[in-house]
C-alpha cells in the first residue's frame, strides 16, 4: 500500500495542471472571443491581467489537494498549506494590481486632461500593500504590530524621502486641482513652454514644439507662476497689427480685412464657429493708419497657421483692391553750413 500512496497526490497535481490548461485554452479563449464580440469595456485589461493565471491557480489547487491527501506530519502539512495559500494570494494580488492600474489608465485616457500614470501607480502600490497584509494575516502573522511599527517608522521614512513625498503630493494636487492637465500648453515663468505630456509621481514632463522634453519637479510647478493657454478654454484670440496708407478708404479697409479674416478662420480652424473677426483702428502712425485685427484659433498651436494664412491672403487681397501697405517713411532735412 505504501507504494501506491503517491498515486492520489500525483493525480491531484496532474489533474489540477490539466484542468488549468483546458480552462485556459478552451473556456478562457471562448470568454475572450465573446467579450470581443460584445465590445466589453476594458476587455484587454482584464484578459491581459489574467494571462496564464488560471493554469497557476488550478495547479496550486491540485497541489493543495495533494498535500491534504498525503499522510504528512501535521506541522509540515500546515506549513505547506500556508505556503500554497500565500502563493495564491500573491498571484491574485498581482492580478488585482494590474486591473486597478489598467482601469485607472483607461479612465485617464477617457477623461480629457487627466494624467493617469501617477494615479495608476498609486492604485497598483495600494493593492500590493493590502495584498501583502492579507497574505501575512492568512499565514498566521499578526499584522497589528506591523502596522504600529509602520506608523512609527513612517515618520523616519517621511523625513528620509521628504523630497520624493513632496513631489508626490504636489503631483496629486496638480491633478486634483485641474490647474494643469495632460495636453495643456503651458509657459513657465522661466520662459520654457510646451505641451504637458505626463504628470508623474516625481516630475511633470513638458514637450516643446521642437520635440525636446522639459522635466519639471512637481513641487516647482505647483508653486510656480505659469500661463496655461488651454484654460479656461483652448480657443485663443490673437491680435495681428496692420498698417494702411493715409489715402485708403477706411470703410473699404474694414470690410475687406474682416472678409479675409473670416475666410482664413474657415480654412484653418473651421471648428471655431462662435467668433466673429473684427478690427479696431488704433492710431495715426508716422506713415500709416494703424489697426489691429482680432481673430480666433481653436488651439494654441493653430495661431501660427492662422497668422501665416491671414498675412498671405490679406497681402494678396489688398493688392487686388488697391489698398496700399506703406513702407516706413522718414523725412530727412539737411542743414547747409554757410562758409
Amino acid at each position: 500500500m505504501e507504494r501506491f500512496q503517491w498515486i492520489i497526490p500525483v493525480i491531484f497535481v496532474l489533474g489540477g495542471f490539466l484542468s488549468g490548461l483546458i480552462f485556459d485554452r478552451i473556456i478562457f479563449n471562448r470568454l475572450k472571443k465573446l467579450a470581443i464580440k460584445r465590445q466589453f469595456p476594458g476587455q484587454d485589461i482584464v484578459f491581459s491581467s489574467l494571462h496564464k493565471m488560471p493554469i497557476l491557480w488550478f495547479f496550486l489547487a491540485g497541489v493543495y489537494g495533494a498535500v491534504l491527501s498525503l499522510q504528512l506530519n501535521p506541522t509540515l502539512s500546515e506549513i505547506l498549506q500556508k505556503l500554497l495559500t500565500a502563493a495564491f494570494l500573491y498571484s491574485a494580488t498581482l492580478v488585482l494590481a494590474r486591473l486597478a492600474a489598467g482601469f485607472m489608465t483607461l479612465y485617464g485616457q477617457r477623461t480629457e486632461g487627466l494624467s493617469a500614470s501617477l494615479l495608476s501607480n498609486l492604485a497598483r502600490i495600494l493593492v500590493i500593500v493590502l495584498g501583502i497584509l492579507a497574505i501575512l494575516q492568512a499565514v498566521g502573522i499578526n499584522i497589528t504590530p506591523i502596522l504600529a511599527t509602520l506608523g512609527i517608522g513612517g515618520l523616519a521614512v517621511a523625513l528620509a524621502f521628504q523630497d520624493t513625498l513632496s513631489n508626490l503630493f504636489a503631483g496629486l494636487y496638480l491633478i486634483i486641482s485641474r490647474q494643469v492637465r495632460t495636453g495643456d500648453y503651458v509657459k513657465l515663468e522661466t520662459g520654457e513652454e510646451g505641451y504637458v505630456t505626463d504628470i508623474g509621481w516625481r516630475h511633470t514632463n513638458i514637450r516643446e514644439l521642437v520635440n525636446n522634453l522639459i522635466i519639471v519637479p512637481n513641487t516647482k510647478l505647483a508653486s510656480a507662476i505659469f500661463k496655461n493657454y488651454h484654460l479656461p478654454a483652448k480657443q485663443i484670440t490673437l491680435q495681428i497689427p496692420v498698417g494702411v496708407s493715409y489715402n485708403s478708404d477706411l470703410e473699404q479697409v474694414e470690410a475687406v480685412t474682416v472678409e479675409v479674416a473670416k475666410e482664413v478662420m474657415q480654412k484653418v480652424c473651421s471648428g471655431v464657429t462662435n467668433f466673429e473677426p473684427f478690427i479696431c483702428y488704433q492710431s495715426f502712425g508716422d506713415f500709416s493708419i494703424n489697426l489691429t485685427v482680432f481673430l480666433c484659433a481653436s488651439e494654441f498651436l493653430e495661431q501660427r497657421k492662422v497668422r501665416h494664412e491671414f498675412i498671405k491672403m490679406l497681402h494678396q487681397r489688398y493688392r487686388q483692391e488697391g489698398i496700399e501697405i506703406p513702407f516706413p517713411i522718414r523725412n530727412v532735412y539737411l542743414k547747409q553750413q554757410q562758409d
